[in-house]
């Protein structure tokens, strides 16, 4: 499912027009990415937790020369799938 299917059975199932559905879509990201952006995790019980975990700086390999190469350490975004989720696609 992409993001206008998604919009299309929000629409659907809320009754809202596709618009509206696309606007309360575009907000739920963009208050989610600005949560993770501060620092906070966001929590939709049943559903599950987006939050940033922390990735230290490691050695990697340049896979065409085969040369060592030092990765920065960097935060990237994280979801943990909760129990209802997990229940329902098993």
């Amino acid at each position: 499912m992409n993001k206008s299917e998604l919009i299309n059975a929000i629409a659907e199932a809320s009754g809202l027009t596709k618009a509206d559905a696309g606007r309360a879509l575009d907000a739920t990201i963009s208050s989610v990415t600005s949560a993770l952006q501060g620092g906070d995790s966001v929590s939709l019980i049943g559903f599950g937790t987006f939050s940033v975990k922390a990735r230290s700086a490691r050695a990697g390999r340049n896979p065409q020369t085969g040369e060592t190469i030092q990765i920065k350490a960097s935060n990237i975004p994280s979801f943990k799938a909760g129990k209802s989720l997990k229940a329902s696609v098993n």
